[in-house]
Parts: C-alpha cells; sequence; structure tokens
C-alpha cells in the first residue's frame, strides 16, 4: 500500500461541515473494525554491525489486516480521550542489497494508543474528527528470520518503544439507535531498536523507522 497523506486529505475537506458536536459529555462508543496496519520498517541508522552489513541494506516490514476495537469517552459535546485494542503480527525482510533476505519472523505488536480527538459536524450527521496522543508499542515473541538464521543468529528482540500517533476520521450515523459507521486513519511515529544475537553475543543493532499508517473501518456504538 502506497504510504501518503491521501486519507488525511480527504478527511480535512469534511471539517467544513458547520455545527455542533452530536455527542454529549459522559457519553461512551465502542467501535468494532477491520485494521490495515502498513509499516515503513526502513533502518535509520546501524548502532552495531558484527557481520559486515553491505552497503545499500535496507529493509521492509510487511503490511498486516486485523480485527480492533476502539472505545470512547467524551468529556465534553466535542472532546473525547479513544484507546485501541488489537494485536498485529510482522516479518521483516531485506530491500536493496539485501533484498530477498528473512530478518524477522512473526514479530507481534500490541500498539497500546490513547489520543485526545476533537470532533466537528451537527448534531445526528457526519462528525468529523482529527486527534493526537502517545503510543506505546510492545512487541511480543519476535524470531530471527530465515536468512539470519542461516547465517547464525540464535535470538532476535526489538525494544519496546515511546512514540506519538495523529489521527483522523468520520462517524456516519446510520439509524436513530446510536449506531454508525467509523473510518479512521491514523499514522504513527515509532524508531523502535532491533537487536540480533548470535549464542548470546550481540552481532547486529539497528534503528528502524518503524512509522505506520493504521486504517481502520466498521461499526461503531453509542451509549
Amino acid at each position: 500500500m502506497k504510504k501518503s497523506a491521501v486519507p488525511f486529505a480527504v478527511l480535512a475537506a469534511l471539517l467544513a461541515v458547520p455545527g455542533q458536536a452530536m455527542a454529549q459529555s459522559g457519553e461512551v462508543h465502542f467501535k468494532i473494525l477491520g485494521t490495515l496496519v502498513a509499516p515503513d520498517g526502513k533502518i535509520r541508522d546501524v548502532k552495531l554491525d558484527r557481520i559486515g552489513l553491505p552497503a545499500g541494506s535496507q529493509t521492509k516490514a510487511n503490511d498486516n489486516f486485523v480485527p480492533t476495537v476502539a472505545i470512547e469517552y467524551f468529556l465534553a459535546d466535542s472532546i473525547s480521550v479513544e484507546t485501541i485494542a488489537g494485536v498485529t503480527q510482522h516479518d521483516v525482510d531485506g530491500r536493496g542489497a539485501l533484498a530477498g533476505a528473512g530478518l524477522v519472523s512473526n514479530a507481534k505488536i500490541v500498539p497500546a494508543t490513547v489520543t485526545l480527538k476533537y470532533h466537528f459536524g451537527k448534531a445526528g450527521g457526519i462528525r468529523p474528527y482529527v486527534g493526537v496522543g502517545p503510543s506505546y508499542f510492545i512487541f511480543i515473541n519476535e524470531k530471527p528470520g530465515a536468512t539470519t538464521r542461516t547465517l547464525g543468529a540464535t535470538s532476535q528482540k526489538i525494544n519496546d518503544t515511546v512514540g506519538a500517533a495523529l489521527q483522523a476520521g468520520v462517524d456516519v450515523p446510520i439509524n436513530d439507535k446510536g449506531m454508525f459507521v467509523s473510518v479512521d486513519a491514523k499514522r504513527y511515529f515509532m524508531r523502535p531498536l532491533a537487536s540480533w544475537r548470535a549464542n548470546g553475543v550481540e552481532v547486529l543493532r539497528t534503528r528502524h523507522e518503524l512509522d505506520p499508517w493504521v486504517i481502520s473501518a466498521g461499526l461503531g456504538f453509542r451509549f
């Protein structure tokens, strides 16, 4: 998937919708979503290299589509706090001089995120929003890829990482019972460290621009 600002550009056009926010203070929204997680993963810096990476070495993390849920609490009519829950799994493969190399296998990520959101739109109508907040990516059970195992790597670790997320989206009511369709786009900014070891000795350490786009769509319910 091409990483572009298109989702934000489209949603920004909706911010011109006049009127007051439709939610009330204390209201809770629950969303069930299908989510595309599309990370970058390129090498930003090589911190330690005892294996001699060839010039032009680069990396890329694969995309994944997963179910997620979001819970949102309204602090005021137009201001809310939202958190998401889900687990996504990715491999990291080589690019450039490392093309075809399997470097990381089955890295599971828990993207713990809280965003503060501001909502636009008329009561009962389309409700665009923007948001921003911190994120803490927890990496679980990652392993060396096929190529790094062949070269002698016996373990691999990506450190848990603090980052930030920008968010834009829109909620569209579909009935008068509190059900709505939600479309959401987040761009994360993360700089995790990855480390490979051979029999306990660290042989390679790299910092990466993970920076995933997280694009979601699904149903929401107001309570």
